[in-house]
C-alpha cells in the first residue's frame, strides 16, 4: 500500500444545533447567540431564533456532534486497495465522544496517526476539539496540538490540498467529486438539512449516519485522486459497525 495511506483516517462530523428549540437554550447563551446572529449575512432577514435552527450547529459554541465516520485504507490479499467505514452516531454527545476519543486511542498509533477531512481544518478537528473540552473530555493525542510545532500537527485537508496556496477560495467537495468523476456522497440530504431532518424525523439519526458514511467515502476517493492514485473500486468498501 502507498506509504501515503499509511496511518491515515480519513473522517466527516455532522452537528446540529445545541437544541431543537430556540427557548430551551439557556437565557445567557441566547443573549450571546442574538449578539453572534447580528454579524451573520442575513438576506432573508431571519430572526435570531430563525437563523438559531438553520446556523447554529456549525458554531461548536451552540451546536453539538451528532455522528462521526472514519474512513480506513486498506490492502486486500490480491493486492487491491479497500476502504472501511465505521460510524458512530447518538443523541447524548458526551457518550459519543468519548466513543470517539477510545477510538482514536485504542486503536492506532497515536503519535503517527494523521486525520484527513475536507475543510477539516477549519471545521471537523477544531469543532470536535472543542466539543470535547466542553464535554469534559481530555483531547486525544492526534487532537491536542499544545505545544506542538507546525509539522508535528497531523491534520491533511483536501479542501487545502486544492487551494494550492489559494487563501480566498473555498471549494466544496460536492463540486470536487463532479470534477473529478468521482460519485456523488450526496443522497436526498444535503448539510443544509442536517439539523431539520434530526430534530424532525423519527429515524433522522440514522439517515444522517449514512449521510456522512457518504461523505467520507468521497474525501477518500478524493484524497486518492488528488495524490494521482487509482480510487477504491466500489466492491473493495466495506461498511462496518
Amino acid at each position: 500500500m502507498d506509504h501515503r495511506l499509511r496511518n491515515l483516517l480519513i473522517l466527516d462530523i455532522e452537528t446540529v444545533a445545541l437544541t431543537k428549540e430556540y427557548q430551551k437554550l439557556n437565557a445567557d447563551l441566547r443573549k450571546h447567540w442574538e449578539r453572534k446572529s447580528s454579524f451573520l449575512k442575513n438576506d432573508d432577514e431571519l430572526t435570531a431564533e430563525e437563523l438559531f435552527s438553520e446556523k447554529a450547529g456549525i458554531y461548536a459554541e451552540f451546536g453539538k456532534v451528532i455522528t462521526v465516520a472514519f474512513g480506513i485504507f486498506h490492502e486486500l490479499p490480491d493486492g487491491n486497495l479497500a476502504l472501511r467505514v465505521k460510524s458512530m452516531a447518538g443523541d447524548d454527545e458526551e457518550s459519543l465522544l468519548t466513543e470517539i476519543k477510545d477510538f482514536l486511542e485504542t486503536k492506532f498509533d497515536p503519535e503517527n496517526l494523521r486525520l484527513c477531512a475536507h475543510n477539516g481544518k477549519e471545521f471537523d478537528f477544531p469543532y470536535l476539539s472543542r466539543r470535547m473540552l466542553l464535554n469534559g473530555i481530555k483531547l486525544p493525542y492526534v487532537l491536542d496540538n499544545s505545544g506542538k510545532k507546525p509539522w508535528e500537527v497531523n491534520f491533511l485537508d483536501t479542501m487545502e490540498m486544492w487551494k494550492f496556496g489559494d487563501r480566498k477560495n473555498f471549494t466544496s467537495l460536492d463540486l470536487l467529486t463532479t470534477i473529478f468523476n468521482i460519485p456523488s456522497s450526496k443522497s436526498d440530504i444535503d448539510g443544509s438539512l442536517v439539523n431539520q431532518v434530526y430534530y424532525e424525523e423519527e429515524n433522522g439519526l440514522e439517515r444522517i449516519r449514512k449521510y456522512c458514511q457518504g461523505d467520507v467515502i468521497a474525501t477518500a476517493q478524493l484524497f486518492l485522486k488528488m495524490n494521482a492514485l487509482p480510487v477504491v473500486d466500489e466492491k473493495n468498501i466495506t461498511i462496518v459497525s
